[in-house]
């Protein structure tokens, strides 16, 4: 069968593999829909690895996908704990943790030290076919396309930075890069009440979309431009309650702190690419911030595909380019360069 292994920084190529085995207990085969390209494969392509996870051999990116199940192992069950049933449509949470482990048991499935789908040494969902956890499996219905089935993993980071935020009806929030992460944090906002919502980001498309989902002012961060004297004259000196970070650049968490009240909050979704963080540690003490870290997601996938099947939000509306498995490095490379009006790029396997 076809994949896409990463060789190396910036080497991607559609390779013959074998196919998987068949599905063993609590396992399930996957027919591979479509897969989304997230920030964090963007970090496993330019540089060959993210974080402090380096790529010592060949690995298959993906983590956000979808697929058709064709066939189950003894006692599958889904992600609802229901039986898994042949030829259900599902998103799949990435994440496999430990069930037994401390943390999975006090609440903490995110933090659990796991397998993770499209994560080196785990490979991932840019091949025709895979075996997965059958626990990871969420059933989605006709309602959600394939395209907004990849945006569900990311809807459930969306909503676990939200939550780690605790927003309160009427605070007023500030997000700093406006990819599709940040996009959905600014929708849940609005739905959690905000009562003003601003919005970030180097370049215009991504402004202008940020303004039709749910941000009450946004702006494009051009040279000589101050985010932190923006929102001061915006809010008369009194900052946002809540800033939420969803863009790696290198200075973007110490002007968070300069746009957030005293005793206001911080939740940093987004990943830098050097694995350090920039502050001012006297702006951040001296005003009493809080800072949430916020990893993967927890316990919001059933929340996130209800909101998507309610109509709430429409996911189709973030999917801005579709590629086959076979234009994969093209898929990659645009995305990189940030060309063409990108938002999410999807790219369609079984096709």
């Amino acid at each position: 069968m076809k994949a896409v292994r990463l060789h190396g920084p910036r080497d991607l190529r559609v390779e013959d593999v074998p196919p998987p085995s068949p599905p063993g207990p609590g396992e399930a085969l996957l027919r591979v829909g479509a897969v989304g390209i997230c920030g964090s494969d963007l970090h496993s392509y330019t540089d060959g690895r993210i974080g402090d996870t380096e790529y010592k051999s060949p690995g298959i990116l993906g983590h956000e996908f979808m697929g058709t199940i064709v066939a189950v192992g003894e006692g599958a069950l889904d992600g609802n704990y229901l039986p898994l049933q042949i030829g259900s449509r599902v998103a799949v949470d990435p994440a496999v943790p430990n069930e037994h482990h401390e943390l999975f048991e006090k609440g903490h499935p995110n933090l659990v030290p796991k397998a993770f789908y499209g994560l080196y040494p785990d490979d991932g969902a840019l091949r025709e076919s895979m075996v997965v956890n059958s626990r990871n499996c969420f059933p989605i219905s006709s309602a959600t396309s394939d395209g907004a089935g990849t945006l569900l993993e990311t809807l459930g980071v969306a909503l676990h930075a939200v939550d780690l935020g605790r927003l309160k009806v009427a605070e007023t929030v500030a997000v700093i890069g406006c990819g599709p992460v940040g996009l959905l944090i600014l929708k849940l906002a609005e739905l959690s009440g905000a009562s003003k919502i601003f919005g970030f980001d180097l370049h215009q498309w991504r402004v202008n979309k940020a303004r039709s989902w749910g941000a009450t002012q946004a702006w494009r961060v051009e040279p000589g431009f101050d985010p932190a004297a923006a929102i001061e004259e915006v809010t008369s000196g009194r900052g946002v309650d809540v800033v939420f970070e969803a863009a790696w650049a290198d200075d973007s968490v110490a002007v968070a702190g300069n746009m957030v009240r005293p005793g206001g909050r911080l939740v940093l979704v987004g990943i830098p690419g050097d694995d350090r963080l920039v502050l001012n540690h006297s702006t951040f003490r001296r005003k009493g911030l809080t800072i949430f870290m916020s990893r993967r997601m927890k316990h919001t996938y059933p929340r996130a595909i209800a909101l998507a099947e309610s109509e709430t939000l429409d996911l189709d509306d973030l999917v801005s380019h579709r590629f086959e498995l076979e234009r994969a490095t093209e898929a990659f490379e645009l995305n990189e360069s940030y060309g063409k009006g990108v938002h999410k790029i999807v790219i369609e396997v079984d096709k």
